[in-house]
């Protein structure tokens, strides 16, 4: 997509200027953001030759103006050095991505590396909002807004994100509990010193309708204000009942740009209201088995058909407020301190299909139906201090981020069912009825209410021992606070005593202490390449995902189990080509992951934690531009899991890890062919992703063992219509290929892979 800035003060943008800062003093809480987000070309060039000289790293979130899709820093102040330099695997993925892509939430951006898969969990309850593996590790409860956790079973979308960035490997150093295999980091946008009005209008095959601005302004010499707001309506390609719509807002405003002094403030609002996806039947599908010889040889159903119900809904509510403050002590150190505090809750209703029953004509066969039910909310509080300095000290060039963050999280849930005796009828297998009305869903009573409260403190050091090698370390220690209240039904084998359903209230706490840390080292080969080698860990308690303890003896979230350890070894290559223009890194990496909970004894049911499992491969990315007219991103991970240690099941030693396939891939380029026409495309691959992995079991009698492979195609055109004006073309999975998106657990039902999806954009800017 080609784009036109200009810079003119017109009457109309000091109208919008005189609404931006009315709507900016009526949003008063709104919220500070570190990061600079497309400041003018020589502005940008100072910040990133401080950087490179200082190594105090300066907030801003892109790289090379020239350059759309390479970074050459991360937005984060704990990376106290360029990327080049950063001794671990660091994936940009920038928002001129994701506009040629027409990409607009987190889950699409994250195609664009290797080594991730998207899941739907334990019969699809868990589902909800972004939930995806990374490097064999579950990661979705990893993931960060401008530095601070995210929380909540949200659908996050980009509409105020400048990028997101993707980092690998344990790294509990950096974010503290649970980031076993790495996390992800969504930079937001916020004001610049640079007046510009940007906004696209799009629809695709699937009536989806979407509107988005950007609208930045000057209001002063050092202050300006922002407003980034989208709306979404309509429907799904493939799939006529469901629905996409929602709406977004993200006011900030900024003063003291450019001074030593300096504060953002910024909110953002994100309402949403879906029809969710419950499947459809694995039947027909290759490798699908099932004991009934008629079932066996049944045809697949259509992927058009749903199979829910005229009253399944997903609600979503998401707001945040931030405070930022910096403070330049000298020209090489910075203070800075965040204040946020964030929400989210998550209303479901969403029909799942289960069992077959195939008795007389096949157009009377029925898929038993289950309904799931989500009610939940998020609250985060969070303060964090951190001072970033750059200094010589004992005859060495030191890079230095410390600080303190403080962190209060909570997550309650309730519990949602039909009414205790209720049918859910079935629905017919190859014709259900779109229309139909199901029962209800209620609270039975059943709840869980845990929260989490945090201290940490953190250092990291980049110390140039000389001009060739350089040596990074970062420690971090954290005491947290655990405490889970839930309320439970009683069962006739758990409680034979108590009437079946009675209400059994319970409490149980955690606390404890965690130390982790990271030790790497980089060599200068060359002026443009590095060799690096890192070691470092992570710790997972227990309830870290959702402060949920149990006080079940074989659950590893029991409050007497120890943390889980991650630890990871990553030895590899980073290299600026072309002028600093294309970006390639190269890393072989091996994870292993102990302490999970194993059976000792099937008969005592004893339990202990000596499990320990191994993840390892080889990861390849390259990004940047051949020549200003050819922009590329591609990337390539092998992954090999395996349980070490273990006793039964999908914990057996030898057992692989779910969801995890051998090979990932991906690509994206685009080449501008005339000075009005852009064309681009790329390609995604993923190998085998293994449902059955229990080396004992045979595969052949289980119901869809695995994902199949797949490569799906997308393409690009853009037309720079006037100056100010460009029209884009997407065609997503340009071969219409058919290919399961994701998988449940018991194999029973999956989501169809988007079919031929065609967008038109108008893009505008100013």
């Amino acid at each position: 997509m080609v784009i036109i800035r200009s810079r003119k003060h017109s009457k109309n943008a000091v109208q919008i200027s005189q609404t931006l800062f009315t709507l900016a003093a009526l949003v008063a809480p709104l919220s500070v953001h570190a990061q600079q987000g497309t400041p003018a070309k020589t502005q940008e060039t100072a910040q990133e030759k401080s950087k490179k000289e200082s190594a105090l790293p300066e907030i801003k979130v892109q790289g090379s103006q020239d350059v759309p899709f390479k970074a050459d820093v991360s937005s984060s102040n704990k990376l106290v050095k360029p990327l080049l330099e950063t001794p671990q695997m660091v994936s940009v993925i920038k928002k001129e991505l994701l506009q040629e892509q027409g990409a607009f939430n987190m889950m699409d951006a994250l195609r664009n590396t290797p080594g991730i898969t998207m899941q739907l969990g334990e019969n699809g309850n868990t589902s909800a909002g972004d939930t995806f593996q990374m490097r064999g590790f579950a990661t979705q409860s990893s993931v960060f807004v401008d530095g601070v956790r995210d929380l909540g079973a949200v659908t996050r979308d980009t509409f105020n994100v400048e990028q997101v960035e993707v980092v690998k490997g344990p790294a509990g150093a950096d974010v503290g509990r649970g980031a076993a295999s790495g996390y992800i980091n969504l930079a937001s946008k916020v004001p610049t010193l640079e007046d510009a009005i940007s906004g696209s209008v799009s629809i695709n095959n699937g009536n989806n309708k979407r509107i988005t601005a950007d609208i930045n302004q000057k209001i002063g010499d050092t202050s300006a204000v922002r407003l980034n707001v989208f709306k979404q309506a309509g429907g799904v390609a493939g799939r006529d009942q469901l629905e996409n719509n929602g709406y977004g807002i993200a006011p900030s405003i900024a003063v003291g740009l450019g001074e030593k002094t300096r504060a953002y403030f910024y909110s953002q609002h994100i309402r949403q209201d879906n029809v969710p996806d419950g499947g459809i039947p694995t039947v027909g599908l290759k490798g699908f088995y099932n004991a009934n010889a008629a079932l066996m040889a049944a045809p697949k159903v259509r992927s058009k058909n749903y199979y829910g119900s005229v009253n399944d809904f997903e609600k979503v509510e998401a707001d945040m407020a931030t405070a930022k403050f910096e403070f330049d002590l000298s020209g090489n150190t910075v203070l800075r301190n965040v204040t946020r505090y964030g929400q989210s809750s998550m209303k479901r209703a969403l029909t799942g299909i289960y069992s077959l029953a195939a008795t007389g004509a096949q157009n009377t066969w029925t898929v038993s139906r289950i309904r799931q039910g989500l009610d939940q909310s998020n609250d985060i509080f969070a303060n964090q201090t951190s001072l970033n300095s750059s200094f010589d000290a004992a005859g060495f060039k030191h890079s230095l981020s410390a600080g303190v963050e403080l962190l209060q999280e909570r997550q309650t849930t309730n519990t949602m069912a039909v009414a205790t005796g209720t049918v859910v009828p079935a629905a017919n297998l190859y014709q259900p009825d779109a229309n139909t009305v199901l029962p209800a869903l209620v609270k039975n009573g059943a709840s869980s209410d845990g929260q989490t409260k945090t201290a940490a403190l953190y250092i990291f050091d980049a110390i140039d021992v000389n001009d060739d090698w350089q040596l990074n370390t970062g420690l971090r220690y954290e005491r947290y606070s655990t405490e889970t209240k839930s309320v439970s039904l009683s069962t006739a084998t758990a409680n034979p005593t108590l009437p079946v359903g009675t209400l059994i209230p319970a409490k149980v706490n955690k606390n404890d202490d965690l130390l982790s840390w990271k030790l790497g080292t980089v060599y200068k080969v060359a002026k443009n390449g590095r060799l690096y080698g890192v070691y470092a860990t992570s710790l997972t308690p227990p309830g870290s995902a959702n402060f949920s303890l149990s006080s079940a003896a074989n659950n590893v979230n029991g409050p007497l189990a120890d943390p889980q350890k991650t630890t990871n070894l990553e030895l590899g290559t980073k290299w600026d080509l072309l002028n600093k223009s294309l970006a390639f890194t190269a890393a072989f990496y091996r994870t292993d992951n102990t302490n999970e909970i194993v059976q000792v004894d099937a008969v005592t049911n004893v339990f202990s934690q000596y499990g320990k499992r191994r993840v390892e491969g080889v990861e390849l990315g390259l990004v940047g531009q051949v020549n200003p007219d050819w922009q590329v991103t591609a990337g390539v991970a092998t992954m090999k899991t395996k349980v070490l240690q273990g006793s039964t099941g999908n914990n057996s030693a030898g057992a692989a890890a779910r969801w995890s396939p051998d090979l990932t891939a991906t690509l994206w380029s685009s080449y501008k062919v005339a000075p009005s026409w852009t064309v681009g495309g790329g390609l995604r691959y993923t190998s085998e992703q293994k449902r059955i992995v229990d080396p004992s079991v045979n595969a052949a009698l289980q119901n869809l063992p695995s994902i199949a492979s797949s490569w799906v195609a997308s393409a690009v055109i853009g037309y720079q219509a006037t100056r100010n004006l460009s029209l884009q073309l997407n065609v997503n999975n340009l071969t219409d290929k058919e290919y399961v998106s994701t998988l449940n657990n018991s194999g029973a039902r999956y989501t169809v892979g988007s079919p031929r999806t065609i967008a038109l954009s108008a893009n505008v800017l100013f």
